[in-house]
């Protein structure tokens, strides 16, 4: 069993204003993080997810208890003690520079660095091999200026690497990448935690992917209620569909994700199995119809291998199924 690394007891968190009372955003937290494990921190906005993770990372003092690692008060360390610990990846863009691949991901090793900043053997070779664990070695001579924003994370997350702490704070990781790229970063930090026994911590809105590759969610509720557990376990005991719970906006356990709440058109029974089907209901839906998996008198349609079948005529596409059943003819049919 993995040991926890990181430990929050009766931690308060918010913020102070000159002579004004504290305000409190999150109260008499207890919390852990394990080596080896990767856990999203998820929640609404406003919830307190940016206001915990700057408190975790000694950005900011608590207004109540303690963060330790190890026996150490992370808020009671010298800086250069710190920096030892905990590496932070922010959401800001690089912003245009002249150092190289190979330079950015080096800066990782000023901890361990004297006055001079030369790298040692060694120094050099945690670099080489931060850059070749998250596939960046090839680009080490190129500017970093010049790179794509996934190649530029990536980056990042080697420098967090050469810094050779036993914690990462990824502050939303996946932000600026597009889908392919935010699954190949989740699956990437995944495996990093896992491979280098480190705990990574990172806040993300990407719901859908913090569900599939956490190995724990820490879910703000809104009400400054936290829960820690394994994502299957907080669908299951509801808290997930409690903290999404919005007007307009539904989370549904069954699938995994978020639904739009349309106003109801009406209700219709779809015939059929397969891909056709699947996808048939879900535009059912996304256009405001319910589909009911029985028919009960409801109005059915039919989908096979043909096409789609609606009140004697068939359709060869989806985009046309839609079109007849949300023209003004269908609207006024009784599908209610």
């Amino acid at each position: 069993m993995s040991q926890p690394i990181l430990a929050a007891e009766r931690l308060t968190v918010g913020y102070r204003s000159g002579r004004a009372a504290p305000k409190a955003v999150l109260a008499d937290l207890t919390l852990r993080l394990n080596s080896g494990a990767l856990v999203c921190l998820i929640g609404r906005n406003g919830a307190g997810k940016s206001t915990l993770m700057r408190t975790l990372a000694a950005v900011q003092k608590p207004l109540a208890g303690k963060v330790c690692v190890g026996a150490e008060d992370i808020h009671r360390l010298p800086i250069s003690r710190l920096a030892r610990l905990i590496s932070v990846v922010l959401t800001e863009r690089t912003q245009n520079s002249l150092l190289s691949v190979y330079e950015v991901a080096a800066l990782g090793r000023l901890p361990y660095t004297d006055w001079t900043g030369r790298l040692s053997p060694h120094d050099q070779a945690m670099v080489a091999w931060a850059l070749e664990s998250v596939g960046a070695l090839p680009l080490a001579e190129r500017p970093i200026s010049e790179l794509s924003d996934g190649e530029r994370q990536k980056v990042m997350i080697a420098r967090a690497l050469a810094q050779e702490t036993p914690l990462i704070f990824l502050d939303e990781p996946t932000a600026f990448l597009d889908l392919p790229r935010r699954v190949e970063m989740m699956a990437l930090l995944r495996r990093l935690a896992h491979a280098t026994k480190r705990a990574v911590l990172l806040s993300t809105h990407d719901l859908d992917l913090a569900l599939r590759s956490a190995d724990r969610v820490w879910l703000l509720e809104g009400d400054g209620a936290l829960h820690d557990g394994a994502p299957e376990d907080l669908v299951l005991n509801g808290a997930f569909a409690r903290t999404f719970a919005a007007e307009g906006v539904a989370f549904e356990a069954a699938s995994g994700t978020f639904k739009l709440c349309a106003d109801v058109r009406g209700t219709l029974h779809v015939q059929g199995e397969g891909l056709r089907a699947l996808w048939t209901r879900r535009a059912l839906e996304r256009v405001g119809f319910m589909v009911s998996d029985t028919p009960n008198g409801t109005p059915s349609l039919h989908v096979d291998g043909q096409g789609w079948h609606w009140q004697g005529v068939r359709y060869e596409s989806v985009a046309a199924l839609v079109a007849a059943l949300t023209d003004s003819d269908a609207k006024s049919a009784d599908l209610r």
